[in-house]
């Protein structure tokens, strides 16, 4: 496809007028000023459009779909304990496609090229994805309240079981990472057991980190003082590259920790703010050389996959919180969303509209009274735009979502089964 005389959001998150864009394969071929001659197939007329590298959802919980709505109005632990946990026990296999497949609709039609999961019912999300034709990074949460090795818990065989089945599957578009699901949901030798498949597998790792004040002081009564962060780090578990969700109660100690070892801290503003957990110190980490990356979380806590309307949490959180109206500028926000998820989930070919990298692109229609008058697109992609407004996702080339159609997906008949499904689990509670 050619993308002809359009908007873009370039490779340094500037804004460039009447580019030409071209794609060939899976990959970003051409990118330049004027017409190429060669030719590209189908062109795509740029007039009241822009085009921006596509947004990588980086800590998300899929099948929580079916939860939507459904757990309102409670604090972290009695929302977990209370609702979240006796409905997950519920859900099978079989009610858990659907619910993946209608997340993975949802956020192909919100821009979404990829996402990092960490959830249950892995052959079922893997499934949607292979098929769907969208990215993921996904773990299974590795929980534990007993004494028993890792060796000895389910976990173990299902983390080999993905390893060897989904890894790199798709021609790359799967990745399997492995998951702790926090600090106080396991105990030191499973974080230790992890950590080493990890290392010795060449994984990457995902976690919920300092989600809450409760966790932050019950983590230090419970290890010496520690910090959720520092807890982590003492067991070894940040030696392959880590997304570490929400980051919410760390300090500047916390931030060496997650510098020092190129973790991510994955900000999810609109899921902190339901819960009440607080705002991520999104500015400080910046300021502090963490690497800092952009999630939506569950459908039971935001309760939806667009992130466009995270990315204008995220911008305006930070300058209210840290009282700086420069906090987190327009480029930030958009280079969060995008290339810093992308490497977040190890795709460094990924997430910038720039030749050689993954033709991962996404089409936002800017030509609607609420995106006009356009004196900054950029800072209208993140003050102004929402995911409706999304006209067009590619990934890897293949367009998966156009004009309110998705080729690869039934959503009709995902969303059928999804809410069957929904009510069925309820009154098996």
């Amino acid at each position: 496809m050619l993308f002809s005389d359009i908007q873009i959001i370039d490779e340094h998150f500037q804004v460039k007028d009447h580019q030409w864009v071209g794609t060939r394969g899976d990959t970003i071929a051409y990118v330049g000023g004027e017409a190429p001659a060669e030719d590209f197939g189908e062109t795509y007329a740029g007039a009241g459009r822009a085009l921006m590298p596509g947004m990588y959802n980086a800590h998300a919980h899929a099948p929580m779909t079916l939860l939507r709505g459904y757990a309102e109005n409670l604090p972290l632990q009695q929302w977990l304990n209370d609702r979240v946990f006796p409905f997950e026990a519920k859900i099978t296999d079989e009610e858990a496609y659907p619910a993946t497949l209608l997340a993975i609709a949802e956020m192909l039609r919100f821009g979404t090229v990829s996402f990092s999961d960490m959830y249950y019912f892995s052959d079922a999300r893997a499934r949607a994805v292979i098929e769907s034709g969208i990215k993921c990074n996904l773990s299974e949460a590795a929980l534990s309240f007993t004494d028993e090795p890792y060796s000895e818990l389910p976990i173990a065989k299902v983390n080999e079981h993905l390893i060897d089945a989904y890894h790199n599957a798709a021609n790359g578009r799967l990745k399997v990472d492995l998951s702790i699901h926090a600090e106080y949901t396991s105990n030191p030798a499973l974080v230790e057991a992890v950590g080493q498949l990890a290392c010795d597998r060449g994984l990457r790792t995902h976690i919920h980190l300092a989600e809450t004040q409760t966790e932050t002081r019950e983590c230090a009564e419970r290890h010496d003082g520690m910090s959720p962060a520092a807890y982590f780090d003492s067991l070894g578990f940040f030696r392959m590259p880590c997304s570490a969700a929400h980051c919410v109660w760390t300090t500047a100690d916390d931030w060496a920790i997650l510098r020092e070892h190129g973790v991510t801290a994955v900000t999810n503003p609109a899921s902190n703010l339901k819960l009440a957990s607080g705002i991520a110190p999104v500015a400080a980490m910046l300021d502090a050389g963490v690497a800092v990356a952009l999630g939506t979380d569950g459908p039971a806590s935001n309760n939806n996959h667009d992130m466009f309307q995270d990315m204008y949490l995220l911008a305006l959180l930070q300058k209210g919180a840290s009282g700086d109206p420069c906090a987190v500028s327009p480029a930030q926000a958009l280079q969060i969303a995008t290339e810093n998820g992308a490497r977040a989930q190890g795709r460094d070919d990924c997430g910038a509209i720039k030749v050689g990298n993954k033709a991962d692109l996404v089409v936002v229609d800017v030509d609607q009274p609420h995106l006009h008058p356009a004196t900054d697109l950029a800072s209208n992609l993140v003050y102004a735009a929402h995911g409706s407004d999304v006209v067009l996702t590619m990934v890897d080339g293949a367009v998966l979502y156009r004009d309110g159609e998705w080729p690869t997906i039934d959503v009709e008949r995902a969303e059928a089964e999804t809410d069957a499904a929904c009510k069925r689990i309820i009154a098996r509670l």
